[in-house]
């Protein structure tokens, strides 16, 4: 099989190229930097294409030749600002970038496309259970402008599938943590805040949460068992923001966070630093409506993947004492 990678340096991306690889399957990688790419692959037998989600047009002829489309890709960075122009990105990047290169990989003659979403679109159910692929979107989707991208995305991408011929499957994986996170991404942010000292404490919150290898390995299932035009939640396991802290003192041998801090305390915080970040123009260190995002301890049901695909999730633990170890291979942890 030779598969066509977006998002490719990402948290999930490169853990699914390293998962293709070791299946025997060739790659073909899109990146913004060839230069950092190779860093971060080193040796790897991947070949790879440089090109932009704004710009699908100027490298849709490289999906030629391939037979699968895992489009990871997506603009997530400062997700929770609120501008038009934030906005308008979100909107060129997760929606119309994802159909375009569905619609450019169907005209390829690409046979399956593997679309991830994110759980984040899933709400709880009436009766406070677990939401699952048919419960609609919670308030906070409106809120969280990266939610709100992926749920039109979503859309979209279904109403693609209803008129394609190309088998198109999405994937909603949960809050993902792992080795790989070189950017690093919120979840990655919060672990080396923790080794390095610079996280005070945690507040009551939390959100279901998974390995990026447990992700990848789904979606290379998803190739020959998913079904055309289905969700598949690959949520991982709920887990609080305090269990998550603990457990990262835990396999990195340092003490643990000793501080809770109140819920009226952390928006406070949070609200000051979204206010500081508009008027500086800079990145918010701390998002209200991250925080509200965690507060709501939305919960997923991955019993449709674990059913239908056969698969198990990594213990916290385990995926924790990885990160932390690549972190500080990495050089950028204690």
């Amino acid at each position: 099989m030779k598969a066509f990678v977006t998002g490719s340096t990402g948290l999930l991306g490169n853990n699914l190229i390293r998962v293709l690889l070791e299946n025997g399957h060739e790659v073909k990688a899109l990146v913004r930097s060839k230069e950092k790419a190779i860093k971060q692959f080193s040796d790897l037998p991947i070949e790879y294409v440089v090109g932009d989600m704004e710009k699908v047009d100027d490298f849709a002829d490289e999906l030629k030749g391939c037979d699968v489309l895992f489009h990871t890709a997506a603009y997530f960075r400062e997700y929770y600002e609120k501008s038009k122009e934030h906005w308008q990105i979100l909107e060129n990047i997760n929606i119309k970038g994802s159909i375009k290169i569905l619609e450019n990989a169907e005209k390829a003659g690409v046979q399956t496309a593997i679309y991830v979403s994110s759980s984040g679109t899933i709400g709880m159910k009436p009766d406070g259970s677990s939401g699952d692929e048919n419960t609609p979107p919670s308030a906070y989707t409106e809120k969280n402008l990266y939610f709100k991208s992926k749920v039109l995305a979503d859309k979209a991408v279904l109403e693609f599938s209803e008129k394609s011929k190309m088998k198109v499957i999405q994937i909603l994986p949960g809050w993902m943590f792992g080795i790989g996170d070189a950017a690093p991404t919120s979840s990655g942010q919060i672990v080396l805040d923790i080794l390095n000292g610079k996280l005070p404490g945690t507040f009551d919150g939390g959100t279901s949460t998974v390995d990026a290898r447990d992700v990848a390995e789904a979606m290379l299932i998803a190739v020959e068992k998913g079904k055309h035009g289905e969700k598949y939640i690959v949520g991982g396991e709920f887990y609080s923001l305090k269990e998550i802290a603990d457990t990262v003192s835990e396999v990195a041998k340092i003490p643990k966070l000793k501080l809770s801090i109140p819920n009226f305390a952390i928006l406070t915080i949070a609200t000051f630093s979204d206010l500081f970040s508009k008027i500086t123009g800079g990145k918010s260190n701390i998002s209200k409506t991250g925080i509200q995002t965690l507060q709501a301890k939305l919960t997923v049901d991955s019993s449709k993947a674990k059913r239908e695909f056969g698969i198990n999730f990594r213990q916290l633990s385990e995926t924790l004492a990885n990160e932390v170890n690549w972190f500080r291979q990495q050089g950028l942890a204690k």
